[in-house]
């Protein structure tokens, strides 16, 4: 089992994020898992008809199926080594398993538009 099921499984059973937990996260991804943790606090991590959003600071990411569309994501990771993701992947499996997930029940194809 890999560090990142480890930690989303207890997180899961949990249903918070505990200290451990958060220790555990920091472990496994350092400043991204900070991130993410603030991402999911912060209730950036939105679920539309179509995709699931983390808004960053500079524009908003697309993650699906466990796969971002940043630059990180892109070319700072390893594809084949399940522990290697971006901020912005490791966010939604925390928002998941903790219930932070801002739902909207639209598409995000035709928000996208506006912004």
């Amino acid at each position: 089992m890999s560090r990142v099921e480890e930690w989303a499984t207890d997180l899961r059973a949990a249903g918070e994020l505990t200290p451990a937990i958060v220790d555990r996260i920091l472990d496994a991804h350092g400043n991204r898992g900070k991130r993410a943790i603030e991402a999911v606090s912060e209730e950036r991590v939105k679920e539309y008809r179509d995709f699931t959003v983390v808004v960053g600071y500079e524009d908003e990411y697309v993650v699906e199926s466990g796969s971002c569309d940043c630059a990180d994501a892109e070319y700072n990771l390893d594809d084949g080594d399940p522990d290697e993701l971006c901020w912005h992947a490791i966010a939604v499996r925390i928002a998941r398993a903790v219930g932070a997930v801002d739902t909207h029940d639209m598409w995000y194809a035709d928000v996208r538009e506006f912004l």
